[in-house]
């Protein structure tokens, strides 16, 4: 990545357009306290009374009254060929990043990010819904998860891998998105996964954030 607009040595927040509950924002600015906003994130993130330190995106779907606010840390990214969270992701050098507002809204939005984050899976980032967290496995993957915590894979291309501490194991298995997924397992315990190849996305319980984040980040 050349030339980031954003850098930080923490966490970066990305807050985008679709919903967030304010206990997870507070959840995420916690652990990642630089606020960034993709497009219309910059109208949810004043809704709850934070003010991001860059806006990211092609602008399209911002108020008036956002665009005088943050008038001056708008960061025009015109073409057409990515979405917002795409270009927010891409223009973003720091440890991690966690996303909000990218799960529970529209479908079109919710499949593209989930495009991204295995498109750029070699930046850790993790989307925090109501319910779930959901990231890009690595190549090895090693969390701290309690018996009987949903642990849940959705390829998004052909992938196979192995694991451990997992109630159906996955070696010998061929995943791919119009075949066989591997949702709704369940951890025994610890869980460590390792895939062959990019491509599988992990999704656990929202409450499993801090192990989740450890896990990716470490």
């Amino acid at each position: 990545m050349n030339h980031p607009i954003v850098e930080s040595q923490t966490g970066v927040t990305l807050i985008a357009g679709g919903p967030v509950q304010a206990r997870d924002l507070r959840a995420a600015l916690a652990q990642a306290p630089v606020l960034v906003a993709a497009d219309g994130g910059a109208d949810r993130a004043l809704a709850l009374g934070v003010r991001p330190v860059a806006v990211i995106g092609d602008m399209d779907s911002i108020t008036a009254t956002t665009r005088a606010q943050l008038a001056d840390v708008f960061h025009h990214v015109p073409e057409q060929e990515s979405t917002d969270f795409d270009k927010a992701l891409r223009n973003i050098r720091a440890p991690f990043v966690l996303a909000l507002g990218c799960l529970g809204g529209r479908v079109d939005h919710e499949l593209a990010v989930l495009s991204v984050l295995i498109r750029r899976h070699t930046m850790p980032c993790l989307l925090i819904g109501r319910e779930d967290v959901v990231f890009a496995a690595p190549p090895v993957l090693q969390i701290a998860l309690q018996a009987g915590d949903r642990f849940s894979l959705f390829p998004m291309a052909h992938v196979t891998g192995r694991s451990d501490g997992l109630k159906w194991p996955i070696a010998g298995l061929e995943f791919s998105p119009d075949a066989r997924g591997g949702t709704s397992n369940q951890a025994l315990g610890p869980v460590r996964l390792e895939m062959d190849q990019p491509g599988m996305l992990v999704i656990v319980p929202r409450n499993r954030l801090g192990a989740a984040l450890k896990a990716v980040v470490g």
